[in-house]
């Protein structure tokens, strides 16, 4: 293998800096769930698994007769299938004169500025969970690649929104969170993530209230901070995802129920809509959200029932699509869906009735994807790298960026060439019901 071409300093010519790392705001390490047990001291590789189990469903019926009903344990699987590396090499005369110079080790200094850019790699592949386009890796021509799949496992399938108006006041964010909670309420501690470049002109409608204290708090830090009931904790991101839409959500059509793949309402997974354009290949995007529409001529408004208790809420029925989706010669497009709907009685039924021939719904244009995270249903799996036997490695946890890594070093027997190897492996996964998506104009 060919060394890189440096880019070292003379000795004479160069003087040591204190400029700090361009760092990135890594909210979405901070605020995950690595509660496993001892799995960060599992040594494993790509394709290890984690399964942690759900709240299981019920359903309850009137009088006293008992019909008993399946006890379901509900998992979600977590694999790390995921990897990154940064890696740099240098020669004998670079180490010793450029690199080890000084007493401080330079060393010290690659070593942080590489683990910095690996743990913004990961940072920005964990925001991916708040549009579901988590990338599962492949190789191609040897090399590690993501593909850009999308897991339908995770990521949030409601929406809050319509990523034409601007989300940028305080009543907006009490709104999202009632929205959120209405449909099930969770008791733990809310955590709302931001674009960084919104937080300004949502404190600027804040500090324009008559609210001292507050504002003096505000115009201090000029953040959110914690708002509303249970206390709920606004944090913000510059590495957020954009959803790129498909043309029924840029042209905002108006897509039109034809058929679902079960009439009887039991398990909908698979929605035919007309209304698209005829043979637009690029009719949905994976990822794409839709709303059900209100005030349908002849046809019930359609509404999710409480996560717990099946009771009506106030919520609109809002969907993911899990997988592009073309239109045909007619214009229809067959969109396969998250979470299914299912109208008929039962522990899983979370719809009031049932998904019709005529009934509406429209989709979502590009938007920048923000995110709520209901108590701590984000989860993040980094076990530990296996040893690369024979070069000396240690497996490290950075306190910087809450990255499980491992550090390999070596040299090419008689090329002059040694060089260290950061590397890392992970997997995530956001529980859907326990999240939502926060649109705000791209």
């Amino acid at each position: 293998m060919a060394l890189p071409t440096n880019v070292l300093q003379q000795v004479q010519t160069y003087q040591r800096s204190n400029l700090a790392l361009l760092e990135n705001l890594n909210c979405f390490m901070n605020v995950s769930n690595t509660r496993f047990k001892d799995f960060e001291k599992i040594t494993a590789n790509l394709g290890s698994v984690v399964t942690f189990d759900l709240p299981p469903r019920f359903t309850t019926a009137q009088g006293l007769v008992a019909s008993f009903q399946p006890a379901v344990q509900r998992v979600l699987s977590l694999t790390c299938d995921q990897a990154t590396n940064t890696s740099y090499a240098f020669t004998a005369q670079e180490r010793i004169f450029n690199v080890e110079k000084d007493t401080e080790s330079y060393m010290e200094l690659f070593g942080r500025s590489a683990v910095a850019e690996m743990g913004a790699n990961i940072e920005a592949n964990l925001a991916l969970n708040s549009n579901s386009h988590v990338p599962v890796n492949t190789v191609v021509n040897g090399q590690t690649v993501p593909t850009g799949a999308l897991h339908t496992e995770s990521g949030p399938f409601r929406f809050f929104g319509d990523g034409v108006t601007p989300i940028n006041s305080f009543q907006q964010l009490a709104q999202m969170i009632a929205n959120f909670k209405n449909f099930g309420s969770v008791q733990q501690g809310i955590k709302v993530i931001l674009p960084d470049v919104n937080i300004p002109p949502i404190v600027g409608t804040g500090l324009n209230q008559f609210a001292p204290k507050r504002n003096d708090d505000m115009a201090m830090s000029w953040e959110v901070g914690e708002f509303g009931t249970p206390p709920v904790m606004y944090y913000q991101s510059n590495l957020l995802p954009t959803q790129t839409a498909g043309t029924v959500g840029n042209s905002a059509q108006t897509l039109t129920v034809v058929s679902t793949n079960d009439p009887t309402g039991a398990n909908i997974t698979q929605i035919t809509f007309s209304g698209a354009t005829v043979n637009d290949a690029n009719a949905i995007k994976s990822g794409d959200l839709l709303q059900f529409q209100d005030n349908v001529s002849g046809k019930t408004n359609l509404r999710y029932l409480t996560f717990i208790g099946h009771v009506i809420s106030n919520q609109p029925v809002q969907i993911r699509a899990t997988a592009d989706a073309a239109a045909d010669g007619s214009g229809n497009v067959v969109i396969n869906i998250s979470p299914a709907l299912q109208s008929t009685a039962g522990g899983t039924q979370n719809i009031n009735v049932n998904v019709i021939a005529g009934m509406q719904a429209k989709a979502l244009p590009n938007h920048k994807c923000g995110l709520i995270i209901g108590g701590d249903a984000f989860y993040l799996a980094m076990p530990r790298l296996p040893d690369q036997y024979p070069f000396p490695t240690a497996a490290e946890y950075d306190p910087d960026t809450g990255v499980s890594m491992r550090m390999t070093y070596g040299s090419l027997f008689g090329q002059n060439q040694m060089g260290m190897i950061h590397d890392s492996t992970w997997g995530s996964v956001l529980v859907p019901e326990y999240s939502m998506r926060i649109a705000f104009p791209a």
